[in-house]
C-alpha cells in the first residue's frame, strides 16, 4: 500500500547536518509536517527555517539521543504539538577512526551509546505511539558496513549490524503481534557527501576522508521518503555498496582481503591528523551543511576491488554449485 505523506508527521534524528538535514528537506518538500532533533541549536534552527521556507511546520527539539529521556521527551514534543508521529527516522550518529586496540574505551563505548542505543531508545519511543495510532513507519539509517564490513571503524561497524538485527527482530515480532501497519525499514547507504568524517573521532594519526565513490546525501533522503511512502525491508543506497555485499555474501574471504587494502588507501587524506574526540562528546561548530564536500572525480580502489572481487567471485561460486550438483 502507498501512504500519502502530505500532512504525516515526521521526525528525524540528527537533523542539523547531512543526511538528517536533507530527510528533513525531503520530508518538508512532499507537504509533511516535520520534527527536528539534534545537539546543535543553531544549525537545527536553521534547517527548521529551511523547512519551513518550503511551506512545511517544523519543530525543531534539542536532543542527544545518546540519552534515553531525552528520546522520550523528543517523542512526546512530537505528540504534543502534532497530536501523532506518522515516521520515525533513527539517523543521528557519530564516527570513530582507530584500530582496535589503540582506541579510547570510553570514545568507543560513547559510540556504540549514540550508533546502536540511540536507535534502540528511538524505537522504544515511537513504537507504543505506533501501536496506538495503529500504524507508523520506522526507518533505521544504518550503513552498507551493516552487510560489508570495513577496518579503522569496528565501533560504527558493531552498532550497524546491530542496528540491521534490531530492524529484522522488530519486524518478526510485528509479525507475531499481527500489526501488519506497522513498518520497518533498514537504509544501508554506502559512502555519503556529509560532513560526518569531519566531525568523526580519530585516532589513527592520518586524516579521515569518505569513500570513493561517494554520493549525494539527497539520494539517500529520497530513498527515506520512498520507504515512507512504500515500505521496504532493507534497501542499499549505491551501486558501490551493492556490489561490495555482493561480493561479501560470495566471498568472505576474498572481501576482506580486497576491502582491508583499499580502505586503507582510500580512506584517509595524505596528511597526518591529531588525535582527537570530534563529536563524540560534544557537538562542533563546523559542518552545518547537507554536504561535506566529499565529492571528486577521483577513480575508487575499493570500487575497482568490489568490481574485481565479484568478478572472481562470482565464477567460483556458480563453479561450487555445479561441483554440488554432480
Amino acid at each position: 500500500m502507498t501512504r500519502k505523506l502530505g500532512d504525516s508527521v515526521v521526525v528525524i534524528t540528527g537533523a542539523s547536518s547531512g543526511i538528517g538535514r536533507a530527510a528533513a528537506l525531503a520530508f518538508a518538500g512532499e507537504g509533511a509536517r516535520v520534527v527536528l532533533a539534534a545537539r546543535r541549536e543553531k544549525p537545527l534552527k536553521e534547517a527548521a527555517a529551511e523547512c519551513e521556507a518550503q511551506g512545511a511546520r517544523s519543530l525543531a527539539v534539542l536532543t542527544d539521543v545518546a540519552d534515553e529521556g531525552a528520546v522520550g521527551e523528543l517523542a512526546r514534543r512530537a505528540v504534543e504539538r502534532f497530536g501523532r508521529i506518522d515516521v520515525w527516522v533513527n539517523n543521528a550518529a557519530v564516527g570513530l577512526f582507530s584500530r582496535f586496540e589503540e582506541a579510547p574505551m570510553d570514545a568507543y563505548r560513547k559510540a556504540i551509546e549514540t550508533d546502536l542505543f540511540g536507535y534502540i531508545y528511538g524505537a522504544r519511543a515511537v513504537l507504543p505511539i505506533f501501536r496506538e495510532q495503529g500504524g507508523g513507519v520506522l526507518i533505521n539509517n544504518s550503513s552498507v558496513v551493516a552487510k560489508a564490513s570495513q577496518p579503522y571503524t569496528s565501533a560504527y561497524v558493531i552498532s550497524k549490524f546491530g542496528v540491521r538485527a534490531l530492524g529484522e527482530s522488530l519486524r518478526q515480532e510485528l509479525i507475531l503481534d499481527g500489526a501488519k501497519d506497522i513498518h520497518v525499514c533498514t537504509v544501508m547507504p554506502a559512502s555519503i557527501d556529509t560532513p560526518f568524517f569531519q566531525h568523526a573521532a580519530n585516532y589513527t594519526g592520518r586524516a579521515a576522508k569518505a569513500l570513493n565513490p561517494v554520493y549525494d546525501a539527497e539520494k539517500v533522503a529520497k530513498t527515506m521518503v520512498r520507504c515512507a511512502r512504500r515500505s521496504r525491508r532493507e534497501v542499499v543506497v549505491g551501486n558501490a555498496g551493492r556490489l561490495l555485499a555482493l561480493q561479501r555474501t560470495l566471498s568472505l574471504g576474498l572481501y576482506e582481503r580486497l576491502s582491508a587494502r583499499a580502505i586503507d588507501r582510500d580512506h584517509f587524506q595524505d596528511r597526518a591528523a591529531p588525535p582527537g574526540a570530534g563529536s563524540l562528546f560534544e557537538p562542533m561548530r563546523e559542518g552545518t551543511d547537507v554536504s561535506g564536500g566529499w565529492k571528486s572525480g577521483v577513480r575508487s580502489p575499493l570500487g575497482r576491488a568490489a568490481v574485481v572481487g565479484t568478478a572472481v567471485a562470482i565464477p567460483a561460486f556458480l563453479g561450487w554449485r555445479r561441483l554440488r550438483r554432480d
